[in-house]
């Protein structure tokens, strides 16, 4: 008689959080630094091409930790922080508060509070949310009255980075009772970007003494 097998441990989905506009900038600005430095690289002489190399390699690993590289990412156990030089996961046990003041932040139980860079908080965006959120309040597309309207579009009178907090915040709560989760918190530094940058840098320098 075979034993029964065990049940599979759940699999959560993350859901994804980052800035579009970072993003975007980001692999713009990767490949202007490329076409730049490919252009002198290739076409310059002397210690130009090598100056050129080393500068591409400090420059281009610290755009990418600026722009491409900050996500949130979070489901139902924990919340992953990915953040310019290090990633930080935490059990939502661990967390204590998340907020949108100037800038997002996440503040643990033991009092450490992480900035989510994925979650850039603009100003402007936040005061636009609100005139639109007090001209809806007042009066709908259809001329009804704040007394009848019935006002679904939320989304639209919220700034981004407070839709994100609400909507970690409720991930939060729905995993307060949970007694399964087996996450523990970590901190790793990012060394795939430290290393060229700062290995690049050395060079620059180097090659800028040389030359």
């Amino acid at each position: 008689m075979t034993s029964p097998t065990p049940d599979p441990e759940p699999v959560y989905a993350d859901r994804t959080f980052r800035s579009v506009t970072g993003l975007v900038c980001g692999v713009l600005l990767i490949a202007l630094t490329a076409w730049i430095g490919g252009d002198a690289l290739f076409r310059g002489e002397g210690w130009t091409p090598w100056k050129a190399l080393a500068g591409m390699l400090a420059v281009i690993p610290l755009i990418a930790a600026f722009t491409v590289r900050p996500a949130v990412f979070a489901n139902e156990e924990r919340i992953r922080i990915r953040n310019p030089f290090r990633t930080i996961v935490l059990p939502w046990s661990d967390v204590a508060d998340v907020r949108a003041g100037y800038s997002t932040e996440l503040s643990t139980q033991a009092g450490v509070t992480y900035q989510l860079w994925a979650v850039p908080v603009s100003l402007r965006e936040r005061k636009r949310a609100a005139r639109k959120a007090s001209r809806q309040s007042q009066d709908d597309p259809y001329g009804r009255s704040s007394v009848n309207a019935d006002v679904r579009d939320t989304a639209s009178r919220i700034a981004a980075a407070d839709q994100t907090v609400v909507d970690l915040r409720e991930l939060a709560e729905g995993a307060a009772h949970r007694k399964d989760v087996s996450v523990t918190s970590s901190v790793r530094w990012a060394y795939e970007v430290i290393a060229p940058a700062a290995a690049g840098l050395v060079l620059l320098a180097v090659f800028l003494g040389i030359g």
